[in-house]
């Protein structure tokens, strides 16, 4: 078990934004929404190349900030996501993607029955700051 993805200590990287964009400059965040749900099921980070795929394929291309490269969301786990929409902000420095799951889930990890999550599976219980997993 990765503590990180599936433990249930809160231990929130308020670097990130600094991190990245020292490592991958050009990039903008990205909010990824289930285009039927309305659920937001990801944020991550775009730059000039990404987003020319994204808009070319009409399927879900990122930059990956940890890896410094084209990141097609769903190559390897087989999660894909077709575009039904691309919104940008009032400021154009973030981007809205509205996304259909071609076949089910998003995120990487699993929960028991080996279904993929949504990103978002944990919430933070106010009263202990500890993590509770909401799809075990």
């Amino acid at each position: 078990m990765k503590e990180l993805e599936e433990g249930l200590e809160l231990t929130l990287d308020f670097n990130k934004l600094a991190k990245a964009a020292a490592g991958s400059p050009g990039i903008i965040p990205v909010a990824v929404q289930n285009a039927d749900t309305l659920e937001v099921i990801l944020v991550a980070y775009t730059n000039e190349l990404a987003f020319q795929r994204t808009l070319e394929t009409r399927s879900l291309v990122l930059w990956s900030t940890s890896r410094n490269e084209l990141w097609e969301k769903g190559k390897t786990s087989g999660e894909t996501f077709d575009i039904t929409d691309v919104r940008v902000n009032c400021e154009q420095n973030s981007l809205l993607y509205l996304v259909r799951p071609r076949r089910g889930g998003i995120c990487h990890t699993k929960n028991q029955k080996g279904e993929p999550r949504n990103c978002y599976y944990r919430r933070v219980n106010p009263a202990t700051g500890k993590l509770e997993n909401l799809d075990p």
